[in-house]
């Protein structure tokens, strides 16, 4: 015979998750737009409302995380992860802006698979700042740009990437870079010092 009392405490037990799991998704997708909107923000050199959207985005994620129940593992929500990795790649994004340096695992406060997947996405952020230094002929930006990117491709070098979502950002870098050096070609061809 079934013991009822277990069902019911299971049944709840799930109902809160998909609870918490719909209002994570909800909070995540905010995450993401103002992660976003930050990279278009420091693109276009507005950097005090990118830092804001940037600051909005990371009061959602402690938010978030003080929340949501300790029973359940708040990266295991694919959502919440995206956003992780959106927000890590803008806040890199932001402090390469202003310090050329790259930011640290912990203070971005991810987990590391989400960490490595969202510096795979900023390099592509650093090709388009490439691109856009390189209309000014600004050589020195360019370089200093692909030695950033050179620096994270070879400490990435030295991970064993099973093949998954990581891999294939793993292997955009390698492309980001080629994009960056050959932007460095064109330039020196063209004899831009």
């Amino acid at each position: 015979m079934a013991n009822n009392e277990d069902f019911s405490v299971m049944r709840k037990e799930l109902e809160n998750f998909d609870m918490q799991r719909e209002a994570v998704i909800k909070k995540s997708r905010d995450i993401l737009k103002n992660a976003k909107q930050s990279i278009y923000c420091v693109h276009r050199k507005d950097m005090k409302n990118a830092k804001s959207l940037l600051d909005s985005a990371k009061k959602d994620i402690l938010s978030l995380k003080d929340s949501v129940s300790k029973l359940y593992e708040i990266e295991s929500i694919g959502a919440f992860s995206d956003a992780m990795q959106e927000y890590v790649e803008a806040l890199c994004f932001y402090d390469y802006a202003v310090t050329e340096k790259l930011t640290s695992k912990k203070k971005t406060g991810a987990n590391t698979e989400d960490y490595l997947m969202g510096i795979c996405d900023f390099t592509g952020e650093l090709g388009r700042m490439a691109v856009m230094a390189a209309t000014k002929k600004d050589l020195k930006a360019v370089e200093g740009i692909k030695n950033t990117v050179d620096e994270i491709y070879g400490e990435l070098m030295q991970f064993n990437f099973r093949n998954g979502e990581l891999r294939k950002k793993y292997d955009s870098v390698k492309w980001n870079l080629k994009k960056i050096e050959d932007i460095l070609y064109d330039l020196s061809i063209r004899g831009i010092k």
